[in-house]
């Protein structure tokens, strides 16, 4: 087929891709393309530099309270010579103490490393699994996309709060585990998705001038089809990144989270509902803390998706 015929594709970075990749010369047009749609967008950039922030000062957290606060998240603070219970914020305690005297800073900081990383894990597990499903399933179709199709319908008809409340109960999960049931939970909704895509890249022209050219299915699927579900797998992974911190959240709240005596943002916010009118500074740091994180990963991937879209004018 001369080039002259082919219909110019919705997609031209990856007709480019192909046609370097016969010539022998990789293309990096797509990710340069992408890094500078999303360095032009001002409002993704200062949430990711947030998001940034947020995670290097969580992973700093011993370092900080070490160093620079001198507590530890399990230390009973001390006030001529009493245990500060729900010392109000002061320049000794800088959020305040809880009802059993540790600093609320402290555990603050230790709890984001928690919260993140449940978020992180169930996001790169949702991804890890639903994307190469999804994928898979649009591309060969047949019984192939019939099988992973009932598997996450099976999926999807668990009701997963209930299941997490029963695991939480007779397993008493650790971060790693209550991460990984999470994201065993929530792949199916990436799956679906990048499904929905991948069904309509695999039939683009640039597709079958990839087949005619001699690629095969896995290249064809890595390096063309999926640049053009990446905007979408990028957005569903921060909304599972959101919901997990979310459902970590709402099962503290519930008693049925991360075990103590670690905290997080979510069982911070559970043990202070009791405390609400009479100490609001234990209620008030974890829930913004949850709000500006999960509004951070929103934008980032909100940005992400403009930026991975190759439909978009370089």
């Amino acid at each position: 087929m001369a080039q002259g015929s082919l219909v110019a594709p919705p997609a031209p970075a990856a007709f480019e891709r192909g046609r370097d990749e016969a010539a022998g010369t990789p293309s990096r047009g797509f990710w340069t393309s992408a890094v500078r749609r999303f360095r032009r967008d001002r409002i993704s950039l200062i949430a990711l530099v947030g998001l940034l922030l947020i995670v290097a000062i969580s992973a700093a957290a011993p370092l900080i309270s070490g160093s620079i606060l001198h507590t530890d998240p399990a230390q009973f603070m001390r006030t001529a010579g009493r245990i500060a219970t729900l010392q109000p914020p002061g320049p000794n305690y800088p959020l305040g103490t809880d009802d059993v005297g540790r600093d609320v800073l402290t555990r603050l900081l230790y709890a984001g490393q928690v919260s993140l990383t449940v978020g992180f894990l169930v996001a790169a597990v949702s991804l890890g699994i639903g994307a190469p499903m999804g994928l898979t399933g649009a591309y060969f179709g047949g019984w192939v996309d019939d099988l992973i199709n009932a598997v996450v319908q099976f999926m999807l008809n668990i009701p997963a709060l209930f299941v997490l409340i029963i695991l939480s109960i007779f397993l008493t999960p650790n971060v790693i585990e209550l991460a990984l049931i999470f994201g065993l939970f929530f792949w199916p909704g990436t799956a679906r998705q990048v499904r929905a895509v991948a069904l309509s890249a695999r039939n683009r022209d640039y597709v079958d001038a990839a087949r005619v050219l001699g690629a095969g299915n896995g290249r064809i699927m890595a390096r063309h089809i999926l640049p053009n579900v990446a905007s979408v797998a990028i957005v569903v992974a921060g909304l599972d990144m959101a919901a997990a911190i979310l459902a970590e959240s709402s099962l503290s709240f519930l008693g049925f989270g991360v075990p103590v005596p670690l905290s997080s943002w979510g069982n911070m916010l559970s043990v202070s509902q009791e405390q609400f009118r009479s100490a609001p500074w234990l209620v008030y740091p974890p829930g913004i803390m949850i709000f500006i994180t999960v509004l951070c990963v929103f934008l980032v991937s909100d940005g992400l998706r403009d930026a991975l879209d190759p439909r978009l004018s370089v």
